[in-house]
């Protein structure tokens, strides 16, 4: 085999298994079903990753890449122009399903990725304040990144939740077009017409900050 071949197969296998980990969780699939997946044998399997842990990781480093994307690639051109973007979603459905599984499942890369995609929007976001796109806050600007990170992955985290409200699957380009569309009116327009619940909040924090902690004890 020769080393493009190898290469080729080593992509092909972890794809396989990717597909397979998000649609089933990694405890539920066998090295033996990765391999009839990719359609080369469980030696190779082994050759290219050592075991399903190795395999697992090398998903993880996958995943994080496509995320985070590169100059010129894929992530980088969505936040350029729509075509960038639609062909940014149109190639991470198993990737997506993926990220959502090992967000819920609590591993390293996962926890990582997390991490890095709020300082990410944190500066994003920063930059639309800068620029008059984004409404600036007084509010803590991590906390605001944290909570828009959060929005965007919670239907990939509650997918067969969220699959069923809409009649969708959710893990499809045209549902999370959609769904996101519907997220980005709420962003975009807002969705109350008063600032009720805001000040309901804020009287609350109010009370609790000036609650002594005798009080609170």
């Amino acid at each position: 085999m020769s080393s493009v071949d190898d290469l080729t197969a080593k992509a092909r296998i972890r794809d396989a298994a990717l597909r397979l980990f998000a649609d089933e969780g990694p405890a539920r699939v066998s090295m033996q079903a990765i391999a009839r997946a990719a359609g080369v044998s469980p030696a190779l399997v082994v050759h290219h990753f050592g075991s399903k842990d190795g395999l697992r990781r090398a998903c993880d480093d996958h995943v994080v890449s496509l995320a985070r994307g590169r100059p010129g690639g894929p992530a980088d051109a969505a936040s350029r122009d729509t075509a960038g973007l639609e062909a940014m979603l149109a190639q991470a459905g198993p990737a997506r399903t993926y990220l959502a599984r090992a967000l819920l499942d609590g591993t390293p890369a996962a926890a990582d990725l997390f991490d890095d995609l709020v300082s990410t929007t944190a500066a994003w976001l920063a930059e639309g304040e800068a620029e008059g796109w984004v409404r600036a806050t007084d509010e803590d600007p991590r906390a605001r990144a944290a909570v828009y990170v959060a929005w965007l992955l919670a239907p990939m985290a509650f997918g067969d939740h969220v699959s069923r409200a809409m009649g969708a699957d959710v893990a499809g380009l045209d549902a999370t077009l959609r769904f996101s569309r519907i997220g980005l009116d709420m962003l975009t327009h807002g969705l109350f017409t008063d600032d009720r619940w805001l000040r309901a909040w804020d009287d609350i924090r109010a009370r609790r900050a000036s609650t002594t902690p005798r009080e609170s004890a």
